[in-house]
């Protein structure tokens, strides 16, 4: 070998030592001393939190003792983008195909969110199907995914639509779902994990960060599917039947304030609440609309008398159809019962006169301050007329005059025995009536059963607000009242067995005047046997509509009661 060519070998040699040492020493700088720099930076741009959904809680209503499922839930997709690793170039075609796949589940203008580059996670598309999501994968856009997440879904269609309200993006809103949204939304977990390219999970390593969802509660509602269905279906028809615009009912068991069915009308599909042009529909009257609920308060009125030992069914008084109370003259509607006529003729006839010659007993003779406060006592504190029951869902107080304010004088006291001059809500004059005729124990009414827990039926116990807020005596009196005063005026129910109420017919105040052209019809009863097995409250009204509660109100309560009575298997012996 000559000088020469041994020169080119031995510099040849040593660039590739020289080489492979600069190699092993940025080998040495990137593993060893920026390592972790770098291990840092490649977990940032591979590391991705996910968002773990709670399963919204079930709601179940009783279908008689068993608690059945009424609402649930189905899985659906939401499509995510992650705009910072989106490659531009391929945006347009990521677009297009969007668009064929999720169509009108797009949100609005959802291209300008592969703009927001300083964002890992932008949903462009909710509600998607399971085979949407299945063409998302396939594509596999860099950049691009599907998470599940949970939709409501309502078997009954429109059944029990203000008890139970719906739910948004933003979650419950109305009814139970809006009282109970946290309680049935669970709290959501978080998974921190490496993902691939296109967004798949990386299997299972020490540095994942994984917190579990909780699923929501399972409520069970003391609504009766049976009863609610039936209460719908027979407001309904006879609305219909009559052109009525409005109407409410509640069934309630007297024995534990447990509300078996509230019913409205007109109504709508919870899960069609977009739809809805008239958010009025959403409202529950039963509970938030007050008004002056008419002569049904007479059976209150009537109970007072006989628990404070100043009438009684037989005792008299003398009726000539109208009385002065101070610069108030006060008529009956219905005329001609004058003379000497016993308490349960006034009741038969609703004649106000008999219900302000109670309350001048309770006074000595006349409406004296002692008389209002007993009265007020007995209608606000006992029977829980004008303040909240309680009720799980929202309710409103409705308004009694205390005897305190000037305007609780005596004309106002005199008004209200007759249910004028105050506003209550219909689930307070059910919740009060239930314990007129159950002996005399007030419950909180509720809609909660219990709950479903670890497939385990739990039940709530029924609240008792006060007992005794009339005696056990008073409550059988206002019963055989209430049963003659319906007989003497009805004979559609089934024989045998024991059903009473009072039909009421208030004016409607609008703008602090009442209306010439606009009345709401009532019915508030019971039915059963020895025992009152339900309470049963009726109300329709309607802009320009005059409705009466023995013409429109009573025929619906007729017929949900002789419904009843069959569908508890009541035996009317008792």
């Amino acid at each position: 070998m000559n000088s020469s060519k041994k020169s080119r070998t031995d510099i040849l040699t040593m660039l590739i030592l020289s080489a492979f040492v600069i190699i092993v020493v940025r080998l040495f700088f990137l593993q060893i001393i920026d390592g972790k720099k770098y291990r840092t930076l490649a977990n940032e741009s591979q590391m991705r939190q996910f968002n773990l959904p709670a399963e919204r809680g079930v709601i179940y209503v009783m279908d008689g003792k068993n608690p059945i499922k009424f609402v649930m839930n189905e899985t659906v997709y939401s499509l995510f983008i992650d705009p910072q690793i989106i490659d531009d170039k391929k945006r347009p075609e990521i677009i297009s195909e969007m668009k064929k796949i999720a169509g009108g589940n797009l949100i609005d203008n959802f291209e300008n969110l592969f703009e927001e580059k300083q964002s890992r996670y932008k949903v462009i598309a909710k509600n998607l199907n399971r085979q949407q999501a299945e063409a998302v994968k396939k594509r596999a856009f860099y950049g691009v995914g599907v998470v599940p997440e949970s939709r409501r879904v309502y078997p009954e269609g429109n059944l029990a639509a203000q008890v139970l309200g719906f739910v948004n993006f933003e979650g419950g809103k109305y009814g139970i779902e809006e009282i109970f949204n946290q309680e049935l939304s669970g709290k959501n977990g978080m998974l921190k994990t490496t993902t691939d390219v296109y967004g798949g999970r990386l299997g299972i390593r020490k540095e994942d960060v994984s917190v579990p969802a909780q699923n929501g509660k399972n409520l069970v509602l003391s609504i009766d599917r049976n009863v609610q269905s039936q209460s719908e279906k027979i407001l309904k028809k006879q609305m219909e039947e009559k052109g009525i615009k409005n109407g409410s009912v509640i069934v309630m068991n007297p024995e534990n304030g447990k509300v078996m069915a509230m019913a409205n009308f007109p109504t709508y599909h919870p899960a069609e609440f977009s739809k809805v042009k008239d958010a009025k529909l959403f409202n529950n009257n039963t509970l938030t609309m007050p008004y002056e609920n008419g002569s049904v308060i007479k059976s209150f009125t009537m109970a007072m008398g006989l628990n404070e030992g100043v009438a009684s069914a037989e005792a008299r008084y003398y009726n000539v159809d109208k009385v002065q109370v101070e610069d108030r003259t006060i008529s009956n509607a219905v005329k001609g019962y004058t003379g000497s006529i016993t308490f349960q003729t006034a009741m038969n006839y609703s004649l106000n006169t008999g219900m302000v010659e109670i309350a001048n007993r309770m006074g000595g003779g006349r409406i004296t301050r002692a008389s209002r406060d007993k009265i007020y006592d007995y209608f606000h504190n006992k029977f829980g007329l004008g303040k909240k029951t309680g009720i799980e869902i929202v309710e409103n107080a409705g308004t009694i005059i205390s005897p305190d304010k000037v305007e609780g004088n005596a004309v106002r006291y005199s008004n209200m025995t007759f249910g004028q001059g105050m506003d209550t809500t219909m689930i307070q004059a059910a919740t009060g009536f239930s314990a007129l005729v159950n002996g005399g124990t007030l419950y909180k009414s509720s809609v909660i059963a219990g709950e479903i827990k670890d497939d385990e039926f739990i039940k709530k116990e029924a609240e008792i607000r006060s007992k005794d807020v009339i005696s056990k005596g008073s409550s059988e009196q206002i019963k055989d009242i209430l049963i003659n005063a319906r007989r003497s005026a009805h004979g559609a129910d089934l024989p045998e067995y024991r059903v009473g109420g009072k039909t009421g017919t208030s004016e409607t105040l609008i703008n602090g005047k009442y209306a010439q052209n606009q009345t709401i019809g009532s019915y508030l009863g019971f039915g059963g046997n020895s025992q009152a097995k339900f309470v049963i409250m009726v109300a329709v009204w309607g802009e320009g509509q005059n409705l009466q509660g023995h013409a429109d109100a009573q025929p619906i309560f007729t017929e949900i009661s002789n419904w009843m009575l069959h569908y508890l298997k009541i035996n009317p012996k008792g």
